[in-house]
């Protein structure tokens, strides 16, 4: 449903605002649903036209009990698309509405000029349709229960992907270190007598099967590759409508990876617009207290965790606050003094610069790495907390800025999840897979390690394997299809 005339009018205003601020939004168009719509479309991540499988279901009911129970409330959701589309829940009130539309914004904002979001698709509205249409077919031709089961399979392997890889551009020209014409054996003979000793014919044939020996002696992959689905495609045996399938959800998990990647930027940036918009521009002062209201239930933190809205706006407010006193750079940094420091300065007014700056070009673990401080943390009170297994409580565990710096980041690395690389496509010279973790300090999960592996053996049709560490030790899991096993690995096999 579109919006009623005086939530069109405030629509406008509200963009004429956020345009005069330096936002460059996409164009938005906003519908108003009821909380059930809006329960449909938040379990189908925004696309309401996407594929039919049980996980949607199972996701619209969680967020229904949910909504029912009063544990949760969905204001808005914003799709990364052109036009950006935006669906606001019916039952706000006019000041959350307000609040909801200046933050659509900066998310619209963000999704168009972010450096991260450049190579997402932005017709993805559309191709979501495609999508769906697709797989509805299928579902029709080769039934419902085999695409439901290939869909399973793949949907549990979709965060296999090198979200970079779309930034990383490589030159084309075929296999490399293949045999010249130098490289082929002749027969010895005169050079007047060349010509017929080894005739072009021959010597085409002699080339060809070096060709032939040189592409089975090469490894596959050459290094090991992180896109692994990217792999499975170009491998693994499939029928053409599986591997569409599977293309079509490698699609999708890269339309998604930005947001991931983001999360604390896009929502601290759209919270610092919808919080400067509405006490700046658009409130009325009836409207104070219901916005303070709101937005402190935004960016409330709770115990334990990390709120992306709140670590993002006041992250943001601490740059512009720092690039237009000077509190940067190899002098402040210098500065020894404390007083001296805490009523730096400069006056440079370089705040609304940076921010912008940093909204174009950082993600949130550069984010992080390049502008949490020492003093904002000591600010905002940021621990880090571990499990006492003596007295079974969670405790305070470190103050220190870079254990609190580095935890962060590090939950943040690769969405938090396990680097897996393809290794070997040839194990034991018997098509069998091999995988790589590489172990950054955190074993694997064994029981998400065996699903994964058995999914990937029914793509494969070959038992597969991944190499990992348990308790600082080599292991090889394997599957081959009908069971699990374990097996101690050295680095000579």
């Amino acid at each position: 449903m579109s919006l009623p005339l005086h939530l069109q009018e405030i629509q406008e205003h509200i963009k004429s605002i956020a345009l005069a601020q330096g936002l460059d939004p996409f164009e938005t168009i906003y519908e108003m649903v009821d909380y059930q719509k809006m329960n449909e479309v938040a379990a189908y991540e925004g696309f309401p036209t996407r594929y039919p499988h049980w996980r949607f279901g199972m996701e619209y009911e969680r967020l229904k009990k949910s909504y029912t129970w009063g544990l949760h409330k969905i204001y808005e959701l914003v799709i990364n698309n052109d036009p950006c589309y935006a669906f606001l829940l019916e039952g706000n009130s006019l000041v959350e509405q307000k609040m909801v539309m200046a933050h659509v914004y900066g998310h619209s904002d963000f999704f168009k000029n972010n450096l991260w979001f450049a190579n997402t698709n932005r017709r993805m509205m559309d191709e979501m349709a495609n999508h769906g249409s697709r797989i509805r077919s299928y579902r029709a031709r080769y039934g419902v229960q085999p695409v439901e089961e290939f869909l399973d399979i793949c949907l549990s392997l979709d965060n296999l992907i090198d979200p970079h890889s779309s930034f990383i551009h490589r030159k084309g020209g075929g296999p490399q270190n293949m045999p010249t014409d130098a490289d082929i054996p002749k027969m010895p003979s005169k050079a007047y007598m060349d010509s017929y000793v080894n005739p072009a014919e021959f010597m085409d044939a002699q080339k060809k099967r070096m060709e032939e020996d040189t592409v089975r002696s090469r490894k596959i992959p050459e290094n090991p590759q992180k896109d692994v689905l990217l792999f499975m495609l170009e491998h693994a045996p499939m029928e053409p409508w599986q591997r569409n399938i599977l293309s079509i959800i490698r699609e999708e998990a890269f339309y998604f990876a930005p947001q991931a990647q983001t999360k604390i930027l896009n929502e601290g940036w759209a919270s610092y617009w919808h919080s400067k918009l509405m006490t700046e521009h658009i409130l009325t002062d009836a409207e104070v207290i219901d916005f303070a209201n709101c937005h402190a239930g935004t960016v409330a933190m709770n115990p334990g965790g990390i709120n992306p809205y709140k670590l993002g706006i006041e992250l943001f407010r601490d740059i512009e606050e720092r690039w237009n006193t000077g509190r940067y750079g190899k002098e402040y940094e210098d500065c020894d003094n404390m007083v001296q420091k805490l009523n730096w300065d400069r006056q440079l007014g370089k705040g609304r610069e940076k921010i912008f700056e940093v909204r174009r070009i950082y993600n949130d673990i550069t984010f992080l790495d390049a502008f949490l401080t020492p003093e904002f943390c000591w600010e905002h009170k940021l621990f880090t907390f571990e499990y006492n297994k003596k007295n079974s409580q969670f405790e305070v565990f470190s103050r220190d800025f870079n254990d609190i710096k580095q935890k962060l980041i590090f939950q943040l690395t690769n969405f938090g999840q396990p680097f897996i690389y393809v290794e070997d496509a040839n194990h034991a010279n018997r098509n069998e897979l091999v995988l790589w973790h590489r172990h950054e300090g955190v074993d694997l999960k064994k029981d998400y390690a065996v699903e994964v592996l058995a999914n990937l053996q029914k793509l494969w049709t070959r038992p597969v394997h991944i190499r990992t560490m348990v308790d600082d030790k080599p292991v090889l899991w394997s599957h081959n299809g009908e069971e699990f096993s374990e097996d101690a690995w050295t680095p000579q096999e």
